[in-house]
């Protein structure tokens, strides 16, 4: 039987965000508990939401969902089979290779496989933050507050979900494994598997009074404050992690992290390139015929730059350490100044006079459009 759509199975788009994936999540196991909805199949469908979420709720799970079609997240190789044995199928159990015959007949444990123990403390999810930054924000860093939304450890039951005076106890079915045996039929015969306790849902433990504020889940959702210090030199696309500010633990278990991913807005007037920075000086043929001392911005405030004489259009002028600071290093990079030399478009009748003498000097004749009169007439000169 093929896998399920994840996203269909929670009611999202492909392009959901994670925050609408945990919105989803929320409103269906509430729907679907089997504590609260006892029609026939809900429990199945609570069972098929918490594996939904379990993948697309986990940012690099998600990620390797989308890349690879399946939650194992495996390659296919050995020719690209559906079981990476060359594509043969194995006594009509659908291609998928001895991992899935196993799994079908003892639980996904490979007949031997070690479970995990259900009452052992297990670290929250990570969650992930965009952080916009402006580009000089970027360059010197800064130091901000941000507020998302999150799992907490609910305050009245202290994350055991049971009411406050009572505990959970150990689950009467499963003994507190968290897993139950169950006889199958099966082609090869009468077989044993393993699966989730149906009554404490693989936690190993039963609440029989449920803490009114969390609802049994030991978690409340809260809005969360921290403060940020971005550091100087960052880039668009690189991320910082932050321990403990993810979502909260089971079983006493840690926060898990949070990930601040850095989108950095362009400038108007400048380019840059790790620590480099680009900026573009026009500049006039006086200037570049003659030389010059002028005036050049950088993120660090404005510096002097000499122009030779004879400068060319596109000579690239640098200016050591005037860059933006290395993330991993020491110092600042370099800002490269590239220089462009602008015509005019409109000259007056004494500078037509002085370019005409200089073409002169240079012994060049230059027709030029100072004979039309139309044009001059249309141009006002």
């Amino acid at each position: 039987m093929a896998e399920q759509d994840l996203y269909k199975v929670l009611g999202v788009a492909k392009d959901a965000s994670q925050d609408e994936i945990k919105k989803a999540y929320r409103k269906l196991s509430k729907k679907y508990h089997p504590d609260l909805n006892h029609e026939p199949g809900a429990e199945d469908k609570f069972k098929a939401v918490n594996e939904a979420y379990e993948t697309l709720g986990d940012p690099q799970k998600r990620a390797q969902y989308d890349q690879f079609g399946s939650t194992g997240g495996q390659q296919q190789g050995f020719g690209g089979g559906a079981g990476g044995f060359g594509g043969q199928d194995f006594g009509g159990f659908g291609g998928g290779g001895f991992e899935d015959i196993f799994s079908s007949f003892f639980g996904g444990a490979g007949g031997g496989g070690r479970r995990p123990n259900p009452t052992a403390p297990q670290q929250g999810r990570d969650l992930q933050y965009e952080m916009t930054l402006k580009f000089e924000d970027a360059i010197f860093g800064k130091k901000t507050n941000i507020t998302y939304n999150r799992e907490e450890q609910c305050e009245t039951c202290h994350g055991s979900g049971a009411k406050p005076g009572t505990s959970p106890v150990t689950c009467s079915k499963c003994h507190g494994s968290g897993y139950i045996q169950v006889q199958t039929n099966t082609p090869l015969g009468r077989m044993m598997s393993q699966q989730v306790c149906d009554v404490c849902h693989g936690t190993g433990k039963e609440i029989k009074d449920k803490c009114a504020t969390c609802g049994g889940s030991g978690h409340t959702e809260q809005s969360h404050s921290i403060k940020v210090t971005v550091p100087a030199g960052v880039e668009e696309g690189q991320q910082m992690r932050l321990q403990n500010q993810g979502e909260a633990g089971a079983n006493g278990g840690p926060y898990g992290d949070l990930f601040i991913i850095f989108r950095v807005e362009p400038s108007d007037e400048f380019e840059r390139d790790g620590a480099t920075i680009y900026f573009k000086l026009p500049i006039d043929f006086v200037q570049a015929a003659l030389g010059d001392e002028v005036a050049v911005k950088t993120v660090h405030g404005d510096v002097k730059l000499k122009i030779p004489a004879g400068t060319q259009t596109g000579t690239t002028f640098r200016l050591r350490g005037k860059g933006a600071p290395r993330l991993r290093g020491n110092g600042n990079g370099d800002e490269r100044v590239t220089v462009s030399i602008q015509t005019p478009t409109k000259l007056n009748k004494g500078q037509k006079e002085a370019l005409k003498t200089f073409a002169k000097a240079s012994g060049k004749s230059v027709a030029g459009n100072g004979k039309s009169s139309l044009f001059d007439k249309l141009r006002g000169v």
